[in-house]
């Protein structure tokens, strides 16, 4: 039996993959949790053989959760749901050990005998989503990401170079690289760009 916590904003997808993994395979869902703050507490309380979490999600999204729960639980076996294989995104994943990365399209079925196969130790990664990846076009750093998200998120330079644990000429460093290769006269602007370009 293999146990999992499943983690979905989308409350009738979680609720569809809760009921039909269980039927697919030798699965016991342990917990569900509905944004990256429940799945962080859910993982570390109930400690699954695979964390099975949405990449989107409101608040603390998939990736600031895997990074959490790393923290704790170097370990844990997690598989990505995603409807996107945005730029950049999928390489941040595999940095942060994901082992798994599945397209939310995908029938119970199939993602039942990825759990399992993450479970024995192998990774997985859907070749619909590599595809999508492998076209990155996205001219900005991990870094320049890192500060336009935290930008688009509302955060001031000083907050921002708080959380990145970067000093504030630094990040305004980043921002003037993102902004130069965006084309865009502020660093709203750039961060609004790199959303609709799919970068962040």
């Amino acid at each position: 039996m293999t146990t999992v916590v499943l983690a979905d904003d989308e409350v009738l997808l979680r609720k569809a993959l809760a009921a039909l993994l269980p039927l697919e395979g030798d699965i016991s869902v342990l917990a569900e949790a509905e944004n990256g703050e429940e799945a962080v507490r859910a993982t570390l309380r109930h400690q699954p053989d695979v964390l099975v979490i949405d990449l989107e999600m409101p608040g603390v999204d998939g990736l600031g959760a895997v990074s959490a729960i790393r923290r704790v639980r170097p370990d844990q076996v997690i598989l990505m749901l995603t409807r996107h294989a945005r730029p950049g995104v999928l390489r941040k994943a595999l940095k942060l050990g994901v082992q798994g990365f599945v397209s939310k399209s995908a029938e119970p079925a199939h993602i039942t005998s990825v759990i399992a196969s993450l479970h024995q130790g192998r990774r997985w990664i859907d070749p619909d989503v590599s595809a999508l990846a492998l076209v990155d076009d996205c001219p900005l750093t991990d870094r320049e990401v890192d500060v336009l998200r935290a930008t688009g998120e509302g955060y001031a330079v000083a907050d921002i170079a708080r959380q990145l644990h970067l000093a504030e000429g630094t990040v305004r460093n980043y921002l003037s690289n993102a902004m130069q290769k965006t084309q865009t006269r502020t660093r709203h602007d750039a961060a609004r760009y790199a959303r609709e370009h799919d970068w962040l």
